[in-house]
């Protein structure tokens, strides 16, 4: 097999688009099946051209991964093919006896999605009354069947202030790793811009995250941060690398590691991609090699170590010091916010240098997106004093004095989160 076909080893595939939730920080809009999702045949066919461009490693998504009546035919192929597969899910209806099957169909990992440390603030973000329950259940059941599980949570103005608790909840429940993102505009969370935090309230936000994963690495669960955590700040290391040197941002993956697939066979470069901008193609017209190795949707991040890898930069990302290495971040967050990508308000190194000249920036919705799946609209960014009044509107403002912080924090080491608003 040549090298060139070799730079992906990691896709992330939704079988389908049913869901019984409906998440309002939903990017892909679950809820209904697309109209020409994949037949199984077809599906079967796929798992053999993701082994032979080279994937190792597949996590299937929805909607609801299970909502999908031939879902653990396709997770067999899948590691039959010698591939490892996984999945994410809201964890809304799995059942002992199903738990037990998905172990036996060779699912090696599982990632619970949980948005609250309380039932009242996960349930309003699921849609869903009793979906904070049942996902805890359901992993009380991967526990007793030995499948290794962990957790996602969607950090936002409603979530980010309990994150301590969600912590504490996960922890307790056996999980072991942890992936965080922030939540960004796309699909249903383009139309509750509300919930989205402000570039300036990273500012609160990330000494928190770095006080509870110092913790987390002491007591044995691995936080794994998403692609548009971090960026340079102070707790770049320890966050994105647990302490190691080389544990930092350094630029966009998609179609250079990852790939992304949706149920009616488009393929993008990363799952997380908006549909019409990133899609490479679809499996029912032509290869998935022909598309990996051919197409300029999967092909854009090619050029990174080349002058022309920093062109499609704009704004602060333009003029930053880490531009080269850091490429303006997680493609997907800097698209659906401004509907380019090459600038990222979701940074903290930006922030901290913003907050250092007395300014903070704040977006607010200017194009609202069309209603489909994966879709974006447009933001305005502006910049003012830090020392602004907050909107009067601005009910769900994020600050530290709104975290909620159990007792079991009171002997918790708070050398990091003093650092609050400074750089080490």
């Amino acid at each position: 097999m040549s090298k060139k076909y070799r730079r992906i080893s990691y896709a992330v595939w939704e079988i389908t688009l049913k869901c019984n939730l409906a998440c309002n920080h939903c990017g892909s809009r679950a809820g209904q099946a697309r109209t020409q999702e994949l037949s199984t045949e077809e599906a079967l066919d796929v798992v053999k051209q993701l082994a032979e461009v080279g994937i190792k490693e597949v996590t299937l998504i929805g909607g609801e991964v299970f909502m999908r009546p031939d879902w653990l035919e396709i997770a067999q192929a899948i590691t039959e093919a010698g591939m490892l597969c996984g999945m994410t899910t809201g964890g809304f209806g799995i059942s002992l006896e199903t738990a037990r099957r998905m172990k036996q169909a060779g699912i090696a990992s599982v990632s619970v999605s949980i948005d609250g440390g309380t039932a009242e603030t996960h349930d309003r973000l699921r849609g869903k009354k009793g979906s904070w329950q049942s996902a805890f259940k359901t992993m009380s059941h991967f526990r007793e069947v030995g499948i290794y599980f962990g957790c996602n949570t969607q950090i936002n103005r409603l979530s980010a202030s309990e994150f301590p608790l969600i912590y504490e909840q996960i922890r307790d429940a056996g999980a072991r790793a942890w992936q965080i993102q922030l939540t960004v505009p796309m699909g249903n969370a383009a139309d509750n811009a509300d919930i989205l935090l402000q570039p300036y309230e990273l500012l609160d936000l990330y000494p928190m995250l770095a006080r509870v994963s110092k913790r987390a690495s002491r007591e044995g669960v691995r936080i794994q941060p998403g692609n548009n955590i971090g960026y340079y700040g102070p707790y770049e290391r320890l966050m994105r690398g647990g302490g190691n040197e080389w544990g930092f941002w350094q630029g966009c993956g998609a179609g250079l590691s990852t790939l992304g697939l949706e149920a009616d066979g488009a393929i993008k470069g990363c799952p997380s991609l908006p549909t019409a901008a990133y899609t490479g193609g679809n499996i029912r017209d032509r290869s998935l090699r022909e598309i990996v190795e051919q197409t300029e949707e999967l092909r854009f991040n090619l050029n990174a170590d080349t002058p022309k890898g920093t062109n499609h930069l704009w704004g602060f990302c333009k003029t930053c010091e880490y531009a080269e290495l850091c490429r303006g971040g997680c493609t997907w967050t800097a698209h659906v916010f401004f509907d380019r990508r090459g600038n990222n308000p979701y940074c903290h190194h930006r922030a901290l240098e913003q907050a250092k000249r007395g300014m903070r920036e704040r977006v607010y919705p200017k194009v609202r997106a069309q209603g489909l799946p994966f879709d974006n609209g447009e933001f305005t960014l502006i910049e003012e004093p830090i020392e602004a009044p907050w909107p009067v509107d601005d009910s769900l403002h994020f600050s530290s004095d709104r975290i909620e912080w159990s007792d079991s924090w009171q002997d918790e080491p708070k050398s990091t989160y003093a650092l609050a608003r400074g750089v080490i």
